[in-house]
């Protein structure tokens, strides 16, 4: 698969999902496809449910200006924060020179990289590690201890991940989502969830105090290995954030498209 096709999967692997994720929130969801914009905003307080992605192939110049222009005026018009999804490979050359100019004549600044990755992978071993065991979210406790460990992971406020997850029916019934426990405490977290005829993984996360033990590694496996089992699908796609990377090509994916995620910068 060309880098391009790569990127064009991904965004569409991004726009599926975030469909789903972005309805399962009660009230004031925004899901729209607009020219060159896959809108999927829940307006609730975790950021990574209000989303604006760039879909279009070949986006020159020109065109990206507009395109950054529309998505911030979006973006503007929403009570809660959230970021533009962009993949770089989606881009012209001219326009990806000229990307971070744009986006700050729109008002838009880099928050943080990450990358695309995908891989024909699955099905993969049942993973063991010594410290841990693991158990599916099926219960609304088990969704709090989720939405915990992903905020104290990206630094947002307890309420912020609890409002992304809390009640959740779609996340106890459809997703494969399953912690990490150490001990008996939750302390690392993965899921995957069956799009388009792919295993997409989402919102991993490790407790900071247990970083760089395997934990994410461990519980990323298994959501891949329960969700495969399954399903019986094949290929798995994610979007990696720069601490992430390092972790899935062990798994066996391969990086695509870089990407930015650009929030307002007022």
């Amino acid at each position: 698969m060309t880098d391009l096709r790569a990127a064009v999967e991904s965004v569409a692997q991004l726009s599926t999902v975030w469909h789903a994720m972005v309805l399962d929130r009660d009230g004031g969801a925004d899901v729209r496809d607009l020219p060159g914009l896959a809108v999927r905003w829940a307006d609730c307080r975790f950021a990574f449910w209000n989303a604006i992605a760039l879909n279009e192939v070949g986006v020159d110049e020109a065109l990206l200006g507009e395109r950054l222009g529309q998505a911030a005026d979006i973006m503007r018009s929403k009570e809660r924060p959230g970021f533009l999804w962009l993949f770089e490979d989606l881009l012209a050359d001219d326009a990806r020179a000229a990307l971070e100019e744009a986006a700050r004549r729109a008002g838009l600044v880099n928050a943080f990289p990450g990358t695309g990755m995908a891989g024909d992978l699955l099905p993969v071993p049942e993973p063991r590690h010594p410290d841990l065991t693991f158990e599916r979210v099926t219960t609304d406790a088990h969704l709090l201890a989720y939405a915990d460990i992903n905020s104290r992971a990206y630094g947002f406020e307890l309420a912020d991940g609890r409002d992304g997850l809390a009640g959740s029916t779609l996340w106890k019934r459809e997703v494969y989502a399953y912690l990490a426990l150490r001990d008996g405490d939750p302390v690392a977290c993965a899921a995957t969830v069956e799009a388009d005829g792919r295993l997409f993984v989402v919102l991993v996360a490790t407790e900071p105090e247990h970083q760089r033990r395997g934990y994410g590694e461990a519980v990323t496996r298994k959501a891949l290995y329960e969700g495969a089992r399954a399903t019986g699908l094949t290929r798995a796609t994610l979007h990696a954030t720069a601490a992430g990377a390092p972790v899935y090509p062990r798994i066996g994916f391969e990086p695509n498209s870089p990407m930015g995620f650009y929030a307002l910068a007022d």
